[in-house]
């Protein structure tokens, strides 16, 4: 593979090259949610094999009152990766039945899905979204904040399984320097189950899942000027014991040249070969608890769905 230099490179231009550079290649799934991306995972969400997220809205259901009554007089309400926010109405209309003003801020990659967030919230309280990655979005709530009022930081869904086991604690710390003690946050992640029944929540009979995948070659054909047959790749779940993660990988079907212009690169694949775009970590209740305990928070409580074992965990900022 042969790289030019190219000025001005936009950082998902960055991270392709970098990715499909590397020996076994790669390509982060902070890349899947443009608004094509954003919509197809929506769309999973309301697959019967994808338990996740109607077990994540039933405790969020079920227990916004008791989180409400934690949270006490939070005056902003932040939330990473927020995507629509139809799960987040519950708490939110929760907290602002037991506090004063508040103001929500989603934070998220996708213009769109912060669009369809304020629509879908609109009325509740004010909405001051922010377009950006988790940290750095983080970042610019906590410079504007008021120190003396609480913070309740939402991140559901297991998001964070998306990142790899060993940067979780760093990424935690990172979001624990942003907050304040006494500061809440809430945490979804999605707990070790039947492999079979954790691959099917990933490669889906529908197909929805592997759209949602493929959509990533077709993100750099749009956006970088590449020339991905999608037609020559096909979507692949699998289950890694090691790890205790599912991985989404793209196999290439045939031996093949793709070329990206934005970069002026030629990438060569093999029949066979793939490229790892997503690992999906599933979690024990006592592990979330020692990552709670070793970024500077302290576990308060945690709920447990029984249909689909998934857990809430609420942590204080120390």
């Amino acid at each position: 593979m042969s790289i030019s230099a190219q000025p001005q490179l936009s950082a998902f231009a960055l991270s392709v090259q970098q990715g499909l550079s590397a020996p076994r290649k790669t390509l982060s799934p902070r890349y899947f949610y443009d608004d094509i991306g954003s919509a197809l995972f929506e769309a999973i969400t309301l697959l019967p094999e994808y338990g996740l997220t109607r077990a994540d809205q039933r405790l969020l259901r079920v227990h916004a009152a008791e989180i409400a009554v934690r949270a006490g007089r939070t005056a902003t309400v932040a939330e990473l990766g927020s995507g629509s926010g139809k799960k987040t109405r519950y708490v939110l209309e929760a907290v602002c039945r037991g506090a004063g003003p508040v103001c929500y801020r989603p934070i998220d990659v996708s213009r769109a899905a912060l669009f369809s967030c304020e629509k879908e919230l609109q009325g509740i309280c004010e909405i001051r979204p922010v377009c950006g990655d988790w940290v750095s979005g983080l970042a610019e709530i906590a410079q504007t904040r008021d120190p003396n009022q609480k913070l309740l930081l939402l991140f559901l869904g297991s998001s964070i399984g998306n990142l790899d086991r060993h940067e979780i604690p760093k990424f935690l710390r990172d979001l624990r320097s942003h907050l304040l003690p006494g500061d809440l946050f809430l945490l979804g992640a999605d707990l070790i189950k039947n492999v079979d029944r954790m691959l099917l929540a990933y490669d889906d009979p529908t197909g929805v899942t592997a759209a949602f995948n493929l959509n990533l070659l077709g993100r750099i054909n749009r956006e970088l000027d590449a020339d991905f047959d999608l037609k020559s790749f096909r979507h692949e779940a699998r289950w890694n014991e090691r790890e205790r993660c599912v991985e989404m990988h793209l196999v290439c079907c045939r031996r093949q040249r793709v070329y990206i212009a934005a970069l002026d690169a030629a990438i060569h694949f093999e029949a066979g070969e793939t490229i790892w775009t997503e690992s999906s970590h599933k979690f024990t209740r006592t592990e979330l608890e020692e990552y709670a305990q070793c970024s500077g928070f302290q576990a308060l409580t945690a709920w447990v769905d029984q249909e689909w074992p998934f857990a809430e965990t609420l942590w204080r900022a120390r």
